[in-house]
């Protein structure tokens, strides 16, 4: 296990007190709060992200509600202990974390938003324990292309080539080495600036967010965790399975999870509305935070009112 005292501190982000600690099965989990609403918000990033990625959405969202946004395990400032034994960064494993925190933290049933790997995340604690969720909402939802059950619609390069990958870069030194040329600014900004359809967005601010994480011991190993998992749900299975509603929101300037390949959870019973967002890429929260914060505003408190 990663001790609290091998993590780094984050850097503080102005305008926000110091992130709080709450202990899951003996690992820190890091998390920030603001509001005082009774409407109940929880915020679940994506990818390599944190809390942090919320930064421009948590303030004006905690006008009304009690907002918490919250680092999975293994990423931002909480523990990131090595995979193996009772630690899998699977999305179950993630689905029990949310699911304590929201009864022993938040206390009451909450409103879900996730961007990208965020999404399967809340959807599934949704699905697990239908109890604390009062709606989800869905920000760029990872389309999960490289999962097993996807490989057969992939050209034969891609199927035969994605183990292939997953495999080497599971041999600890390749997968570490490789982590670490990913791991610098100059390449993380360039990973930003094709996957958000604002450059302007991307900040130095934004570039160490990213990168403080990075650097903490753990963070190769969950990397390389992450990278081979191909199994588990897709977002069709938990949204074909989800009993509250959902509000799907999408960058039509997403690379990595296209408007025209997630068009399709429209369809789905539990979806109210699928809300394009003209120009923004894979995170809206941050490219284009005002619009993306009127609307789960509005669908919240419309939500909220018709379940009183």
């Amino acid at each position: 296990m990663v001790s609290s005292s091998a993590i780094a501190p984050p850097s503080p982000i102005p305008g926000f007190a110091p992130a709080q600690t709450w202990h899951w099965r003996d690992y820190p989990i890091s998390y920030q709060t603001q509001g005082q609403g009774e409407t109940a918000v929880i915020l679940v990033h994506g990818f390599g992200a944190s809390w942090g990625h919320w930064r421009k959405n948590i303030p004006d969202l905690a006008q009304q509600f009690r907002v918490y946004a919250i680092d999975l395990l293994g990423f931002g400032a909480s523990a990131k202990p090595t995979p193996g034994g009772e630690i899998t960064y699977t999305f179950e494993t993630w689905s029990q974390q949310l699911a304590d925190f929201c009864q022993e933290v938040v206390g009451t049933p909450a409103f879900w938003v996730g961007n990208s790997i965020g999404c399967i995340a809340v959807m599934q604690v949704a699905c697990d324990r239908p109890d604390l969720a009062l709606g989800v909402a869905l920000i760029n939802c990872s389309l999960r292309l490289l999962h097993d059950r996807h490989r057969a619609q992939q050209p034969w390069y891609r199927n035969i080539g994605t183990p292939i990958l997953q495999s080497i870069l599971g041999i600890r030194p390749i997968g570490h080495t490789f982590f670490n040329l990913v791991a610098k600014p100059k390449t993380v900004r360039n990973i930003l600036l094709k996957a958000y359809g604002h450059p302007e967005a991307v900040t130095d601010e934004l570039v160490n967010l990213l990168m403080a994480p990075a650097r903490d011991p753990g963070a190769a190993d969950v990397f390389i965790a992450f990278t081979q998992y191909s199994q588990g749900p897709l977002p069709d299975d938990l949204l074909a399975a989800l009993s509250c509603p959902a509000l799907i929101l999408w960058g039509d300037q997403d690379p990595w999870e296209p408007i025209a390949l997630g068009q399709k959870f429209a369809q789905y019973p539990a979806v109210q509305q699928f809300i394009p967002l003209e120009g923004a890429g894979h995170c809206p929260q941050d490219e284009v935070p005002d619009r993306v914060n009127a609307l789960l505003i509005d669908w919240i408190t419309q939500q909220a009112q018709s379940q009183t």
